[in-house]
């Protein structure tokens, strides 16, 4: 990745906000956020409920009611849906995908993941419900699936802190997606178990983001390769420097 350097004092004037997926919380984004503090960026880390689309979208919302513009806005996973929704607000000016969902209109995250099945995924079978409608992976399919490459400690710690989400959250269709209308950065994560590769390269392609794909990363690639993550985000963040 080249181009404006992105670490300029215009670049930092932009807010940085940071939006976790399904099963975690802000805390994954640690790594990143504290990279980008580092150069001088002004980062804010979303903590959304997961027990609803509606109530996560909310959440990421007064979030982003609280920030100066212009703002970057980056999601993980599910998260992608988040700020596919959120980021038609106009102090949003570019948009990020962490191995994310970016929904067109009328799709879902759990419509787009039955027509993209790696045949490495163990999900289908690793997540399970409980009585009342949420989701959960089993801790060690957690470690093995989710958090591959993430040190033994750290994964094992999050599969068990894990943030049961609701099932219904994955099935409400996306409304008018904000990548159609702004620029946008797309990771792929190589070796992703949760969301298929293939998804993502599909998701980068339409939404004609600017892609990079980190080989062997698994789906928690925000926190295995935080380094190549902020390199993303702050291309994306001396763009819209630079435009304003």
């Amino acid at each position: 990745m080249t181009g404006i350097p992105a670490s300029s004092p215009s670049t930092r004037k932009t807010t940085i906000v940071l939006v976790h997926g399904a099963w975690t919380n802000g805390s994954g984004w640690r790594p990143v956020h504290d990279r980008l503090t580092e150069k001088g960026y002004s980062v804010v880390v979303t903590q959304q409920p997961l027990t609803s689309f509606e109530a996560d979208v909310a959440a990421v919302a007064r979030v982003l009611a609280m920030q100066p513009d212009p703002v970057v806005l980056v999601g993980h996973c599910y998260g992608g849906a988040l700020i596919t929704r959120v980021g038609n607000d106009p102090k949003v000016r570019a948009l990020v995908y962490i191995a994310a969902h970016a929904l067109d209109e009328g799709e879902t995250p759990l419509g787009n993941d039955r027509r993209f099945v790696d045949p490495r995924s163990h999900a289908g079978t690793d997540v399970r419900a409980t009585p009342d409608g949420f989701l959960y992976f089993e801790p060690l399919a957690y470690v093995e699936d989710y958090a591959a490459d993430l040190d033994p400690a750290t994964a094992h710690f999050q599969a068990h802190a894990q943030v049961p989400t609701a099932l219904g959250a994955f099935d409400v269709p996306a409304t008018h997606p904000a990548w159609k209308d702004k620029p946008s950065w797309y990771m792929v994560a190589g070796a992703d178990q949760i969301l298929s590769p293939d998804l993502e390269r599909m998701y980068g392609r339409r939404a004609r983001s600017t892609v990079v794909e980190v080989a062997g990363a698994s789906h928690a690639v925000h926190q295995s390769h935080p380094y190549e993550v902020v390199e993303l985000i702050e291309e994306a963040a001396a763009t819209v420097a630079h435009a304003s």
